[in-house]
C-alpha cells in the first residue's frame, strides 16, 4: 500500500512535466463584457498565411492552446448572439475571407482534434481580411472599439464585438 502511495505521488510531479510545454508568449486582453487569452507566435522571416498557416484549414487562432474568449455576460461577436460563457475561438483563414468559429470544447491544444469537438460550435461567421499598415512580428489580438482584431504580418481581420 505504501508503495503505491509513493507511486502515485511520483507520477503527481512527473505529469506536469511531461504536458505539453509552451513555447510562445501568451496573453489576456480584456474590454468590458469581452476578454481573450492566446499564445503569440512569432513571423521570424516566415511567410505565414497562406504557408506556415495554410488557407482554407482550421487555426487555433494563436499558438499553443487553443484561444479562448470569455463573455462575462450575454453578448455577440460578428452581429450573432452569444451566450455567456467561455468558448474556444478558431478560425479558417483565407486570402480574402476568415471563418471565425466559437466552439464549446474547452482545453484543447491547438486544432489537432477540432473534427471531434466540430459539432459543438456555437457560432460560424465569414468577415473579411484587411491588411495593416506594416509587418506586425507577433501575432496580435486587441479587443478596440467594439471590435476584436487580429493581425498578424500584414493581415488583419476585425470583428465586432460586445
Amino acid at each position: 500500500m505504501k508503495s503505491l502511495l509513493l507511486a502515485l505521488v511520483a507520477v503527481s510531479f512527473l505529469l506536469p512535466a511531461c504536458a505539453q510545454n509552451r513555447k510562445s508568449p501568451h496573453e489576456t486582453v480584456n474590454s468590458g463584457n469581452v476578454s481573450v487569452t492566446y499564445g503569440r507566435p512569432a513571423k521570424k522571416g516566415r511567410d505565414i498565411f497562406g504557408s506556415l498557416v495554410p488557407y482554407g484549414k482550421v487555426w487555433r487562432a494563436g499558438a499553443d492552446e487553443a484561444t479562448e474568449i470569455t463573455f462575462k455576460k450575454d453578448g455577440s461577436l460578428g452581429g450573432q448572439a452569444v451566450k455567456a460563457g467561455t468558448y474556444t475561438l478558431f478560425v479558417i483563414p483565407n486570402a480574402t475571407e476568415w471563418t471565425i468559429i466559437l466552439n464549446s470544447q474547452l482545453k484543447q491544444w491547438g486544432a489537432y482534434e477540432y473534427d471531434k469537438h466540430k459539432d459543438k460550435d456555437v457560432l460560424k461567421i465569414n468577415v473579411p481580411v484587411g491588411k495593416t499598415s506594416g509587418a506586425v512580428e507577433n501575432f496580435t489580438i486587441k479587443l478596440d472599439g467594439g471590435k476584436l482584431i487580429m493581425e498578424w504580418d500584414t493581415t488583419q481581420v476585425a470583428v465586432p464585438v460586445s
